[in-house]
């Protein structure tokens, strides 16, 4: 197997200005980087991770905290996030804590604190005063998707202003009656962001003149087609309340409640228009009116943060960034139908 020695004698260049080149320096020059890694990999030459974290003190590996991986949001940020470390050159340490709180407590109290990676990632979990104190530790750079935390630069969407504009644009087409599907948050380790999206959605109808009412708002307990589809059926078979519009705080339940309509034999949008959030895959599929909240750009812009991060301490960062939201016009919304 071939060592420093072997590619610094092969690209005419010291073994110093081998492990500078093979370890992004930027004191070396492009050229020479380029002509040192084109000779390690013909040669099959692979740096030494142990040699390079005695010498740099880093360990080229990221860790990455998420509540879950297996929702839409988590796994689109999660793949997001290894793609483009990857690329980078750095490995990832996932740290899942659905596990229960022993697990969680686990993470934060030990694994964390060993301080085995550069840096730390946080997609969409809020932390306990105990737990940022323990990050804090750490004494690596913080970054978080999805909601702030003390001492991390911060990535997330508002997603009150999200409520509202998926509201505003039921409101523009002639609805009145217009109903949401939230979820329940009675986890205080996760942040409230379907309260604040009542906030947008409530906050709009108000200021149409518009009382919301509680037979209104169904809240499920997770973002799943079913759940959609079960809660719709109780707002659309309501003979007193049935709306002409839903308000779907995220696409996955915007499919239940089409198929719900479907299956009571509404049609959408004629009879009912429907507006989810993310512009996950199936939005496209279903032709549904969403508010784009693009997790991959907000997963990259995350990992982008993080490097420079890593490369300037000193580098200026926003606090929280908020990532712009947008409107997708689909085939699921239309006007209300006029009352003769």
């Amino acid at each position: 197997m071939a060592g420093i020695v072997d590619v610094a004698r092969e690209a005419g260049v010291s073994t110093a200005t081998v492990s500078r080149a093979l370890s992004g320096k930027d004191y070396v020059s492009q050229e020479t980087k380029t002509l040192v890694q084109a000779v390690a990999d013909r040669l099959g030459y692979v740096p030494s991770a142990s040699a390079y974290t005695l010498v740099t003190g880093r360990t080229k590996n990221i860790g990455v905290v998420v509540p879950y991986v297996d929702r839409w949001f988590f796994s689109t940020a999660l793949e997001t996030v290894d793609r483009e470390l990857v690329k980078a050159g750095y490995d990832v340490t996932l740290y899942n804590l659905s596990s229960g709180d022993d697990h969680r407590s686990s993470v934060f109290g030990r694994s964390l604190p060993r301080k085995r990676v550069d840096a730390v990632m946080c997609i969409s979990v809020k932390m306990t005063d105990d737990e940022i104190a323990a990050l804090a530790k750490v004494n690596k750079p913080i970054v978080a998707l999805g909601g702030p935390i003390a001492g991390a630069k911060s990535i997330k969407i508002n997603d009150t202003s999200a409520g509202r504009l998926a509201t505003d644009h039921l409101l523009a087409m002639g609805h009145t009656n217009i109903a949401m599907i939230g979820q329940n948050e009675k986890d205080q380790k996760l942040f409230n962001v379907f309260n604040e999206r009542r906030d947008g959605y409530e906050t709009a109808l108000k200021l149409a003149g518009i009382q919301p009412r509680p037979a209104w708002y169904k809240a499920v307990n997770k973002h799943a087609i079913s759940e959609g589809y079960s809660a719709a059926k109780q707002l659309l078979g309501d003979p007193h309340n049935a709306p002409t519009a839903i308000f779907a705080s995220s696409d996955e339940l915007a499919v239940g409640a089409m198929l719900a309509a479907k299956d009571m034999g509404l049609k959408v949008p004629e009879d009912v228009s429907i507006v989810g959030v993310d512009n996950h895959e199936l939005a496209e599929f279903f032709g549904i009116t969403t508010i784009d909240q693009n997790v991959t750009g907000q997963a990259e812009l995350l990992v982008k943060t993080m490097l420079q991060l890593l490369d300037d301490p000193e580098h200026a960062v926003q606090d929280v960034v908020e990532w712009p939201i947008e409107l997708i016009v689909r085939g699921s919304t239309t006007k209300a139908k006029t009352v003769s």
